[in-house]
């Protein structure tokens, strides 16, 4: 098999059996937080965000990520003083801590055994014993509002840790750039993503490599020009990927805005000192995948 075979099998996403797999676990989620009674004074939301609600995921990886959104408490932050409006703060029984509890003992009661705390964020569900479901991670998180002075306002979540600190996510905002993304390149942006993401996860089992956020990966390429992606064979949209993550990062990261990479989402830097991932980080897995895969010098 060549290599340009061999990269073009590596286009597809889940398979049916996985993706019905996939399904069937974000429907019992759901089912396991709407039949909580003590979560009847909440108003949530249940959705899937991340790969496999991006169409990102690939094969022998189709965990869910799933959010549960509430929205009877809306955090917010504002670019300038005096761009929020002012309004009285929450004061009902909805914490962080309290939103968490109570999905917890959700999940325990409908997949009981299978639940895990011990993340920082996530409360995992373990589906290893169970053929006709996938590991998910569930999330906890609010409605947050990011006010500019010129009156708009970037909508999202926020995401606190159980230990401490919080984190801001736009999943309506990926899912709308990823789409938009892909269209303009022929649909050939998430299926370069989950090339690369194919063989980071073939490196790291190798021991080439340590494993990388998949969503870094998807990023990466996010920030690749649509005539990389859309060259005439996927040889060649790798190589141009590997080589322009490869160049682009080398050095500190730029002061002036417009020079900066951004998240798919384009509402956060993708290289910050809030995130776990540098720009060596994204050279070294350039470099790795360009060896791993015996491309030119």
């Amino acid at each position: 098999m060549t290599l340009e075979e061999q990269l073009a099998g590596w286009t597809g996403s889940s398979s049916t059996t996985e993706q019905d797999k996939q399904e069937r676990t974000e429907r019992m989620v759901r089912g396991a937080l709407t039949a909580h009674e003590p979560l009847d004074g909440c108003r949530f939301s249940v959705f899937a965000k991340g790969s496999y609600a991006n169409n990102t995921n690939v094969r022998t990886d189709s965990d869910v990520d799933i959010a549960v959104q509430c929205h009877n408490v809306c955090y917010w932050e504002e670019s300038e003083p005096g761009a929020h409006p002012a309004g009285p703060p929450y004061t009902g029984p909805w914490t962080p801590t309290k939103l968490r509890d109570e999905v917890v003992l959700a999940l325990q009661a409908k997949f009981p055994g299978e639940v895990d705390t011990s993340g920082s964020t996530a409360v995992q569900i373990n589906a290893e014993s169970v053929s006709s479901r996938v590991d998910a991670d569930v999330v906890p998180c609010f409605d947050f509002k990011y006010y500019f002075p010129s009156g708009t306002v970037r909508e999202g979540t926020k995401v606190f840790r159980k230990n401490g600190g919080s984190i801001e996510n736009y999943p309506v905002q990926h899912l709308a750039r990823g789409k938009s993304k892909n269209n303009a390149t022929s649909t050939r942006f998430k299926k370069v993503v989950r090339i690369l993401k194919r063989v980071e996860n073939l490196m790291v089992d190798s021991g080439d490599l340590g494993e990388v956020p998949s969503y870094f990966v998807e990023c990466l390429v996010y920030n690749c020009p649509n005539s990389i992606l859309t060259r005439n064979t996927w040889t060649g949209s790798i190589e141009g990927v590997l080589s322009h993550v490869f160049h682009e990062l080398e050095g500190s990261e730029p002061e002036a805005a417009i020079d900066r990479w951004l998240e798919v989402n384009e509402c956060k830097y993708l290289f910050s000192s809030a995130q776990k991932w540098n720009r060596a980080d994204g050279r070294a897995l350039a470099k790795a995948a360009w060896n791993y895969l015996e491309l030119g010098s």
